[in-house]
């Protein structure tokens, strides 16, 4: 049977840990950020409709003004 020292196991599974926390949060944000690619949170539809509930009507260079403030990274 294999010997492993205590220690060399333990370092190789905090490493191990770390190494796939790293590749799971970028994988992860990737995905999540495809996602809000295909789906946008806020349409101009939905400000639009907004705008309407309010009563208003909102001309082009608002509704393009939001969607630049809600694009914004």
């Amino acid at each position: 049977m294999l010997q492993v020292e205590v220690w060399v196991f333990v370092l190789s599974l905090i490493g191990v840990l770390i190494v796939g926390g790293v590749i799971g949060f970028f994988l992860a944000r990737h995905l999540i950020m495809k996602q809000i690619e295909k789906n946008p949170t806020v349409t101009e539809k939905q400000i639009r409709a907004m705008y309407e509930q309010m009563g208003r009507k909102p001309s082009e260079k608002q509704i393009r003004a939001i969607m630049r403030s809600a694009n914004k990274k």
